[in-house]
């Protein structure tokens, strides 16, 4: 079994009715083990666990893989079960995945463009969740600026401090630019349906090519955030982002609120990984001050 646990094929075993035959190690992400199950009645299941994780994580995850999934407008796969028990686990459908189609950018950015105008109701969602292992606040607030402040980058500054992680003179910046985000956030718009954490590692393929999301951490918020976190990391073509403006144009001034909306992940990194983040966190919060 490539040393996966005994505890973990049982649960999967009578979560989904059938013996795991076959496990191999794939390759994941930063947080969690992944694996590629063979099952004996002949499906293959994707499988991430991780030990120690709290035993809402995958559970939050599995409700955010449903709720992209209702807007009907980009895929995301099936959630097949989840196990809470001493190492907590998500199985998914299989991703048999294959390179970009010849429309794939195309479609990546209209998709996304409908995923964002299923809106939610509210800035927030009904319960919190997580971005990585670190928890995510997700109460409603009734304006963007508040939530993004106070639900989003307040956490993170905190943690940080408690941490050691950030310079007395950083913390007075960010504290100065959350009083400054209702003049910086740019023109009011409804809340938008987001994935929450989308770098290039949590956009695959399907079997044809098609664009399909994955590890979400999602809210309702703006929707200039989804386009930040793509422009941070890379791995996402010009194509996609003007697909997208061509599907729903974006406000005046957005180029200048990249770094704005890079923050957040940025303060994630910091608290994740540590301080090899503080200077990317110093520069994105410079032209806001």
């Amino acid at each position: 079994m490539n040393d996966l646990s005994e505890p973990v094929c049982s649960e999967v075993r009578s979560s989904l009715g059938s013996e795991v035959v076959a496990a191999w190690r794939v390759a994941g992400g930063d947080i969690s083990e992944a694996w590629r199950l063979g099952l004996a009645d002949g499906r293959t299941v994707f499988l991430k666990s991780c030990p120690g994780a709290p035993s809402t994580m995958f559970p939050a995850e599995a409700s955010g893989l449903n709720w992209l999934a209702e807007a009907d407008a980009i895929w995301v796969p099936e959630v097949l079960a989840v196990g809470e028990g001493r190492v907590p686990w998500l199985a998914l459908a299989w991703l048999d995945r294959t390179p970009p189609a010849s429309d794939h950018d195309e479609a990546l950015g209209t998709g996304l463009a409908r995923l964002h105008a299923a809106r939610p109701v509210s800035f927030g969602l009904d319960h919190d969740n997580f971005i990585g292992t670190l928890p995510q606040a997700n109460g409603s607030l009734s304006t963007w600026a508040a939530f993004y402040g106070e639900r989003r980058l307040r956490p993170q500054v905190d943690r940080a401090v408690r941490a050691g992680l950030l310079p007395g003179v950083l913390r007075r910046d960010l504290e100065r630019l959350i009083e400054r985000l209702p003049r910086l956030v740019g023109p009011p718009e409804p809340p938008a349906r987001l994935h929450g954490d989308l770098w290039g590692g949590n956009a695959h393929t399907d079997h044809l090519g098609r664009p399909v999301l994955i590890d979400p951490a999602v809210y309702g918020g703006h929707r200039e955030v989804d386009l930040a976190m793509m422009r941070l990391f890379g791995g996402f073509a010009p194509d996609v982002f003007a697909a997208y403006a061509a599907a729903t144009p974006l406000a005046p001034g957005h180029e200048a609120r990249v770094s704005l909306y890079q923050l957040y992940p940025l303060l994630v990194h910091l608290n994740l990984f540590g301080t090899g983040y503080l200077r990317q966190v110093a520069l994105a919060v410079a032209p806001h001050l």
